[in-house]
């Protein structure tokens, strides 16, 4: 008989994804084939997935896995969301190893897109396929929906979605990207703690523009159009939003205090019970804490001029807003706005994408969210909270009651602060209990 060769592991798999630069904002200068070699080597590496499980294509970039399961349960499927497409990276930052690269080294697993999003990718179908040559069907259908534009807000999963709401199906419950299992989950909170988004803020582009006299710069005028808009984004502070907190936020410091001591444990509970408290504080806080509380506003381009000695007629900021729970993004837009307080600065919404609402946590489904954590990561808590970024399940949020945000992979402060960043890694180990979670998530259903 020939000689059977162990299958490598789920680090070596992941190297091999890391290696293809699916970066989805420079389609112009790559062009597709990363993509359509990523697909190819789903194929190759999954096999009974391929096999046993029927893929269909929406848009170029959006991969949609259905596996039928022994019944065709009433109140709908288990829908398992990621993405392949990865962020840019700047040639002039020092990564330990080339971002491309995949080194596996020290026990992770090295390079772009590692932990956003083809770790979080790669522990899904590795759990389907895992379960497959057990010779397992799931109790319900399961999807897996995986999109190659979400970093560019792109259109796979919003066809796939589009998809479901037109065959009208309802999913039972999604899991997308989002938290994670983070140590010291609040500055005055020790402890792991798994969190899962139950909301999602929005997002929104806004567009400063204004005009004015051009001309030689020995004789500036009082106010040039450069110095408007600077002036503008200037008084879009901290404080530009008021401070709320959503329920989400409430719920996440009551469960927090279970798991607290001493002081902590005391404001934790104070906290929870006021939230306008709450608010106060995590404002104060900055960060992260505020984020969780406020629609945030960040100035991320300027454009203006054509030369250095070249007063320019026209010059232009864009901002980029978070929108809050509870908020609008035409709000968002009227607050800026008034803030602004300039009828000389044009302010435009570019795109808009409204925040979610919040799924709750007293339901079977996210029941089976906490009994899949007590298999992979035993004793820490499921602890709900508000995602702050954009995901791909927004699409499906609209007509889903049940979507939560939760990559099953720990990850440390350092490394969450990689992500878009630089020396982006995941632990080995990490992998494999992301593997175990999504196992026991579909084995789970009923």
């Amino acid at each position: 008989m020939p000689e059977v060769l162990p299958r490598p592991g789920i680090e070596d798999r992941l190297s091999r994804m890391i290696q293809l630069p699916t970066v989805s904002a420079e389609l112009d200068r790559r062009g597709v084939e990363p993509f359509e070699a990523f697909v190819a080597l789903l194929a190759e590496l999954y096999p009974l997935t391929h096999e046993h499980l029927t893929l269909e294509r929406h848009t170029e970039f959006g991969l949609l896995f259905h596996w039928k399961g022994r019944a065709e349960a009433s109140d709908g499927p288990l829908v398992l969301m990621a993405h392949y497409d990865v962020v840019p990276v700047d040639e002039t930052d020092p990564w330990t190893y080339p971002p491309f690269e995949g080194r596996i080294a020290g026990g992770s697993v090295y390079g772009r897109g590692a932990l956003d999003d083809k770790g979080p990718l790669i522990v899904v179908i590795e759990a389907v396929e895992n379960l497959l040559a057990a010779g397992f069907t799931p109790a319900r259908d399961v999807y897996l929906s995986f999109g190659g534009n979400e970093e560019t807000y792109g259109t796979a999963a919003q066809a796939i979605a589009a998809a479901f709401q037109q065959r009208g199906i309802v999913p039972w419950l999604v899991v997308d990207e989002g938290g994670a299992v983070v140590d010291a989950p609040l500055p005055f909170v020790p402890g792991s703690a798994a969190m899962i988004g139950v909301g999602e803020k929005g997002i929104a582009t806004i567009e400063l523009s204004a005009r004015g006299d051009g001309g030689h710069a020995s004789t500036p005028p009082p106010v040039t159009a450069v110095r408007r808009v600077a002036r503008a984004v200037d008084r879009l502070g901290p404080s530009t939003f008021r401070a709320r907190t959503p329920k989400a936020v409430s719920r996440m410091l009551g469960q927090l205090a279970g798991s607290a001591k001493g002081p902590a444990r005391l404001l934790l509970r104070a906290l929870a019970a006021t939230p306008w408290l709450t608010a106060r504080v995590f404002a104060a806080l900055g960060g992260e804490p505020a984020a969780l509380v406020r629609t945030t506003v960040a100035a991320t381009m300027q454009s203006g001029g054509t030369a250095a000695n070249v007063i320019p007629s026209q010059a232009s900021a864009t901002l980029n807003l978070r929108i809050a729970l509870g908020e609008t993004t035409a709000q968002a837009a009227d607050r800026v706005r008034r803030r602004v307080a300039d009828k000389q600065v044009t302010v435009r919404l570019v795109d808009a994408s409204e925040p979610s609402p919040e799924s709750r946590t007293d339901t079977p489904a996210f029941g089976l969210l906490e009994q899949a954590l007590a298999v992979s990561h035993p004793g820490i808590p499921a602890v709900p909270y508000v995602m702050m970024a954009a995901t791909d399940s927004r699409h499906f949020h609209r007509f889903s009651p049940s979507v939560f945000r939760f990559a099953p992979l720990e990850m440390s402060s350092a490394q969450r602060a990689a992500i878009h960043g630089v020396d982006e890694s995941v632990e080995i180990e990490a992998l494999e209990c992301g593997e175990r979670f999504h196992r026991a998530l579909i084995e789970g259903l009923q």
